[in-house]
């Protein structure tokens, strides 16, 4: 009778842990649904404006510019006010969930506007603003599918997980220092990505360099010769794929 109900028990415990896990990936799954949707649509608006074609054209009051992060915004606080206040069931957690992917597409479309303090939207430096969106999609997918490195396990295994954690958050911020943004905050999530970043050679202009590659050494020459400034990636060619050609 004991052993029949420790299992019972047991499968009860396994039910409701899958009960919980499902909606919260479904949630996930609308927020970065909503979140690559919206990103792909700004474009191609912002695009058709630059371009003079269409009906849409830039929102102004009173002689300024509205830019569209502040909707983004205004959509993230609502969102984020409403889960927390009310903790809706479904469907209207997914419609949060789905707002507030919305707010962040558009609020990160313009990163490096807020970043620069600058409206720098078609120019070289905007192409941050990209690499923000697809960033945050990368990680957004892979908590979708399930990657998450504090799910410490049971009890007894805490300790060496949190071990392990502290070494990964130490590889992933070596990646970034080493000017390695997208593969240090990817990183957190996938152990091996932030180790390889980390034990790979910097980026001559990150801080890491500027710190441990003096003029003329020959680390400063490998950087230069691997990052050469005229180089181009398969992320690189993604990014003006997705943010158009910026100005000359």
């Amino acid at each position: 009778m004991a052993d029949r109900a420790a299992l019972l028990a047991g499968s009860a415990a396994a039910a409701a842990d899958t009960g919980t896990s499902v909606p919260l990936r479904s949630g996930i799954g609308w927020m970065v649904g909503a979140f690559v949707v919206t990103f792909l649509v700004t474009r191609m608006v912002t695009r058709m404006i630059r371009a003079g074609k269409g009906p849409f054209r830039d929102v102004s009051v009173g002689g300024l510019h509205i830019h569209h992060q502040v909707y983004g915004i205004f959509l993230m606080l609502i969102a984020g006010a409403a889960e927390f206040a009310y903790q809706p069931a479904t469907p209207w957690r997914y419609v949060l969930a789905a707002l507030f992917g919305a707010g962040a597409a558009l609020t990160l479309d313009e990163f490096a506007l807020w970043f620069h303090l600058d409206d720098v939207y078609w120019s070289s430096e905007g192409r941050k603003s990209v690499d923000a969106v697809l960033i945050a999609a990368s990680i957004g997918l892979l908590l979708m599918l399930g990657a998450n490195p504090f799910d410490i396990g049971s009890e007894d295994s805490a300790p060496a997980v949190a071990v392990v954690l502290l070494l990964n958050l130490g590889f992933s911020l070596c990646a970034l220092f080493k000017g390695k943004i997208a593969t240090g905050l990817i990183g957190v999530l996938i152990p091996l990505v932030a180790a390889v970043a980390a034990i790979r050679i910097a980026k001559p202009d990150s801080p890491w360099a500027r710190w441990r590659y003096p003029d003329g050494s020959a680390k400063q020459a490998k950087a230069r010769r691997r990052f050469p400034p005229d180089r181009r990636t398969v992320w690189d060619r993604l990014v003006d794929l997705l943010g158009g050609a910026p100005s000359s």
